[in-house]
């Protein structure tokens, strides 16, 4: 029973291709954009969260200056390495902490030169920040100490003045500084503002402070906490800390700032996953178009086969035959569009991030709920039209022309 009914659905649907096809026309898009702008937007939220993830593991920055201005803002003083001392002592949970000095200078090696930051820190930055050496070493504790010019180049810098030489035990000039390259670090591409992560010269904290900027101070302590789920307790632990070192009063405004990368990470990811939410609800709309389609392309039907359902009606056919007849051929004109939608979203997702340098995430759920969907607008839609037809009376039926 329930076979011979597929087939004749099937073989009215055949029977008139293009308007099947048309009738169709409206779910396809409604599946096919639900997917495509869903996957597109968790692929855009991995994103983010991959690019806020390359600035290191669990990272907090912390960097003098209020996190508003005023008119009468006046710049904050600098860190001192008391300060970092102390946050090693008394903050707990931390696993590396990186204090950091830098400005932008020319580097030179022979006849090239390149603009590029210059960071003065330790070797706790590498950690921190998710830098890996490609080749060579790290700085020697009494290069730290003494502040001896040697550096490690990034990506950037190496290409741009060495191309395909090896720039190991080669001497640069950092501004006015002659430095020993030691080491090479891996490439780890833009970050999510658009940043180029390998355009920068690493040197001994001691060498940048002494030898290129003439000031003790530290411009910004990256720190990373053994845990992401102790991130808000080290950031507290921090600005208590820094509030007393810096006697700032009871109520008076921060003179310095921290920030939780897991936090921006999260507030972005948040941002891109309600985007995404209302785009696929805006795209959904257009299934309901579909089913009102559907619906009266059904009504269409049930006029034009008046006839042929008097003459079922009137050989012993039950209402309720035909109310599934037609119930039938609904779904499964929803179902075949809800098929077809699927394969065009994964697609043009595809495609899409294929082009938008995003990755392609596949969801086995949101198709599940696309094609269930499309057959529930199919049941909703179809179930007028086969009422309709099923409560004609034979004898009106047959007498319709």
């Amino acid at each position: 029973m329930i076979l011979a009914t597929l087939w004749m659905a099937v073989r009215e649907i055949l029977r008139n291709k293009l308007r099947s096809f048309l009738t169709m026309l409206g779910i396809v898009i409604g599946v096919s954009a639900v997917i495509a702008l869903v996957n597109i937007g968790e692929g855009a939220t991995a994103k983010v969260k991959s690019d806020i993830g390359r600035l290191g593991d669990n990272l907090l920055i912390v960097s003098p200056g209020a996190g508003r201005r005023s008119a009468t803002y006046t710049p904050a003083p600098l860190f001192t390495l008391e300060d970092v001392a102390a946050v090693r002592r008394e903050v707990t949970g931390i696993e590396h902490v990186a204090p950091t000095a830098g400005a932008q200078q020319l580097v030179v090696w022979g006849n090239k030169n390149h603009q590029s930051g210059v960071t003065g820190t330790t070797n706790d930055y590498l950690a921190a920040r998710g830098y890996r050496l490609a080749r060579g070493r790290e700085f020697l504790p009494a290069e730290q100490a003494s502040g001896r010019a040697v550096c490690l180049l990034g990506a950037t810098v190496k290409k741009e003045l060495f191309g395909s030489s090896d720039p190991l035990g080669a001497s640069v000039r950092v501004g006015k500084v002659s430095c020993l390259v030691i080491g090479e670090l891996a490439s780890k591409g833009q970050s999510g503002m658009g940043q180029d992560q390998d355009d920068l010269v690493l040197m001994p904290l001691r060498t940048v402070q002494r030898r290129l900027i003439g000031d003790p101070g530290v411009n910004a302590i990256f720190l990373s906490a053994k845990s992401s789920q102790i991130t808000s307790s080290v950031e507290r632990q921090l600005e208590g800390l820094l509030r007393q070192r810096r006697r700032i009063p009871p109520g008076g405004e921060d003179d310095f700032s921290v920030r939780d990368m897991q936090e921006i990470a999260q507030a972005m990811s948040s941002a891109t996953g309600t985007l995404t939410a209302l785009l696929g609800a805006i795209a959904a709309v257009s299934l309901l178009v579909g089913g009102i389609g559907i619906m009266n392309i059904m009504l269409v039907n049930v006029t034009e086969r008046t006839r042929e359902i008097g003459i079922r009606l009137a050989i012993g056919a039950l209402a309720r035959d035909v109310l599934f007849q037609f119930l039938v051929e609904a779904v499964v004109l929803s179902t075949l569009g809800g098929v077809i939608g699927i394969a065009a979203g994964l697609g043009m997702s595809w495609s899409a991030t294929r082009a938008l340098d995003l990755p392609f995430l596949l969801q086995p759920e949101i198709l599940l709920l696309a094609f269930g969907f499309s057959a529930f607008v199919g049941v909703l839609f179809g179930f007028l039209p086969a009422r309709k037809a099923a409560r004609l009376n034979p004898i009106e039926a047959l007498r319709y022309e």
